[in-house]
């Protein structure tokens, strides 16, 4: 029976969620497994793997074989070097403190890069959020101001207004004045 270490898809439709197992290569891809190592969740920036190193290792020594994605995620966990270094164990080339020191030193790499890609996603999230900020309280400025300018025209265009509504006025009053006045003078004179 040959062992595959492969990928197997759970979640909803659009927000995939992957078990890693160890399963017979004949099965299918979501059926029966022999033992679950893993999990991988693509949908968060990084993915999110949680793999358990000592299973898969062992494994590897048994004979599995990943496919290729789960290679990927074999080496970024370092399962892969892990079984690289056992194997110079067992041939006499470093004894086994060494091959822990040079896990420990790599996981130790691995992790100080994910940890700064994780903070400049998390700055540049920032950064985005402070120029959209900026961005808004400029438009909302410019709102205000064309506002008013608005006013300020209505109140120009309805002064000339109101002066010649001061002009109509008194020249209805004295339209009206006059022809009283002519009827006071027609009345003396008479």
């Amino acid at each position: 029976m040959s062992v595959k270490i492969r990928l197997q898809r759970h979640g909803k439709k659009g927000k995939p969620f992957y078990w890693v197992v160890a399963a017979d290569a004949r099965s299918k891809r979501d059926g029966k497994f022999l033992e679950k190592i893993g999990t991988y969740n693509p949908n968060t920036n990084p993915a999110t793997i949680d793999l358990n190193l000592d299973s898969a290792v062992q494994w590897l020594h048994n004979g599995a074989q990943p496919t290729d994605t789960a290679r990927a995620i074999l080496s970024y966990k370092g399962a892969l070097l892990k079984h690289h270094l056992d194997g110079g164990v067992r041939k006499g080339a470093l004894t086994q403190e060494q091959a822990d020191e040079k896990l420990a030193k790599w996981l130790d790499e691995k992790a100080g890069k994910v940890n700064a890609k994780k903070e400049g996603l998390s700055t540049s999230k920032a950064d985005a959020k402070a120029k959209a900020l900026a961005a808004e309280k400029k438009v909302n400025e410019d709102r205000i101001a064309a506002a008013k300018q608005a006013e300020l025209d209505a109140a120009k265009a309805d002064e000339p207004a109101v002066e010649e509504e001061v002009a109509d006025v008194e020249a209805e009053v004295s339209t009206e004045e006059t022809p009283a006045a002519e009827e006071n003078n027609e009345e003396t004179q008479a």
